[in-house]
C-alpha cells in the first residue's frame, strides 16, 4: 500500500467513525425558566441511543425565560420565544457545528405578550409564533443567514369561552403549520377554538381560512397540536378538561373534522390536572400525551386507518409537572422535563407496544419546559 493510499484509507475510516458517532449521540436542547430558578437559559446535553444515558447539561446561551424552541429545518439555526418583559421577543441563535454552542443571531419583537410556542415552516423561510397574554399569532421572515426579520404579519384574535378564570379572552397557546404548508392553525385556549389561517410563505403572512375555525366542547382549552405523517389526521390535546381531539383532516379544504375525543385520565381520578404536550411516534402508530396533576404521560395506540386513539397505559415513575417532554427522531427514548423537580428524565420505548420504561438515566436542569433534539440521524 502507497503512503497515499494508506492516508485515503485512514481519512475514510475517520469519516466512517465520525458518522458512527453522530448516528449514536444525538444533541438535545433544553428551553427553561430562568426565573426564581436556578437556570440561565438554553442548555445542551447529549443522548446515547446505546444506553439511553443523557450527558451533564452545559449551558449554551445565557437569556431569559426561553420557555418553547424551534430547531431550522436545516438544523444550523435554533429560535425561541421570552416571555420576560411587558412585551415578548424571539430570539436567533447560530449553532456552533463542532460544539453545540448557541450564537445569538438577533432578536426581534414577537407582537404580542406572552409568547409561549414557536414554529417554522416547512421550508424554514418564516416562523411563526403564538402569543399567550394577548391571544395574538405573528409571523417573522427568516433569512438565509438564520436571522429574524421584523414581524411581518399579526392577528390578534377575540373571543372567551365558559371558564371564568381561564377563558375571559383569548390565549393563543400554540402555532403549526400543515404538512403541505399551506396552513396554519392556531390552539386558542381561551376562545375553545383552532383557527385556520391561509399560509403565505413568500408574504410571511396568514390570512383567515373559509372555514375561519372549528370549535372544541366549551371549556376544554385546546393547548398543543399535531399532525400525523401522511397529514390524513391532526390531534390537540385540551389543558383544561384532560383530552385529546382526534380530527380528520382534509389537505385541500383546509378543514379539520372531529372523530373523536378521549380522556387523558384514568377512571376515578379527581384531582386538579392540566394537560400540556402531546407528541406522535415518528412510526406514527402512538401517541403520547402529559398530565400535570396527575403527573402521568398517557400512552394511546393510534388506528391508521380511522385515526382514532385507543389507551394503553399511563406511565408515572418519577414523572412530576410534565410541561413538555419529547421522543428522539428514532423514536427509541422519550425525554420528560419536569418542571417542578427541575430535571428531565429517560424512558425507553418499547418498539411493539409503544409503552414508556423507566431507566435509571436523568439530569438535572432547573425548571425544564422544552425538549427539542438536533436530528444526525441521516448521514
Amino acid at each position: 500500500m502507497t503512503i497515499v493510499s494508506h492516508i485515503i484509507l485512514t481519512q475514510i475510516c475517520l469519516t466512517a467513525g465520525a458518522y458512527e458517532a453522530s448516528a449514536r449521540l444525538l444533541p438535545v436542547y433544553f428551553g427553561t425558566y430562568t426565573q426564581n430558578s436556578p437556570s440561565l437559559g438554553i442548555y445542551r446535553s447529549v443522548l446515547d441511543l446505546e444506553s439511553g444515558k443523557l450527558s451533564e447539561p452545559s449551558l449554551v446561551a445565557e437569556t431569559p425565560n426561553p420557555s418553547f424552541l424551534v430547531i431550522h429545518p436545516n438544523q444550523r439555526f435554533l429560535y425561541c420565544v421570552s416571555e420576560a418583559g411587558p412585551g415578548g421577543v424571539v430570539r436567533a441563535f447560530a449553532l456552533e457545528g463542532r460544539t453545540g454552542a448557541l450564537s445569538l443571531l438577533n432578536e426581534r419583537p414577537s407582537e404580542g405578550a406572552g409568547p409561549c410556542h414557536v414554529s417554522m415552516d416547512q421550508t424554514g423561510r418564516v416562523l411563526l409564533v403564538a402569543n399567550y397574554g394577548s391571544g395574538s399569532a405573528a409571523v417573522l421572515p427568516v433569512g438565509p443567514d438564520g436571522r429574524l426579520g421584523e414581524p411581518a404579519c399579526s392577528v390578534q384574535h377575540t373571543g372567551s369561552s365558559i371558564n371564568p378564570r381561564r377563558q375571559r379572552g383569548p390565549h393563543a397557546h400554540s402555532i403549526n403549520v400543515s404538512p403541505d404548508n399551506r396552513f396554519a392553525f392556531v390552539a386558542d385556549l381561551g376562545m375553545d377554538k383552532i383557527m385556520i389561517y391561509r399560509l403565505g410563505v413568500d408574504e410571511a403572512k396568514i390570512t383567515a381560512h373559509d372555514p375561519a375555525f372549528v370549535r372544541v366542547r366549551p371549556g376544554a382549552g385546546p393547548r398543543h397540536f399535531v399532525f400525523d405523517r401522511q397529514g390524513k389526521f391532526a390531534y390537540v390535546i385540551n389543558e383544561l378538561n384532560g383530552t385529546v381531539t382526534a380530527f380528520a383532516y382534509g389537505s385541500h379544504t383546509g378543514v379539520l373534522t372531529e372523530i373523536q375525543t378521549i380522556s387523558t385520565l384514568p377512571k376515578g381520578f379527581t384531582g386538579s390536572n392540566g394537560c400540556a404536550e402531546l407528541c406522535l411516534h415518528p412510526n406514527g402508530r402512538f401517541l403520547y400525551a402529559s398530565n400535570r396533576g396527575h403527573d402521568s404521560i398517557a400512552v394511546y395506540r393510534v388506528d391508521a386507518a380511522r385515526g382514532t386513539l385507543s389507551l394503553i397505559e399511563h406511565q408515572t415513575t418519577a414523572i412530576e409537572t410534565p410541561r413538555n417532554f419529547c421522543l428522539d427522531p428514532t423514536g427509541r427514548y422519550c425525554l420528560v422535563a419536569n418542571q417542578s423537580a427541575d430535571t428531565v428524565v429517560v424512558f425507553r420505548v418499547d418498539a411493539r407496544s409503544g409503552q414508556l420504561v423507566p431507566t435509571e438515566h436523568a439530569v438535572s436542569v432547573g425548571r425544564p419546559v422544552c425538549v427539542r433534539f438536533l436530528d444526525t440521524t441521516d448521514p
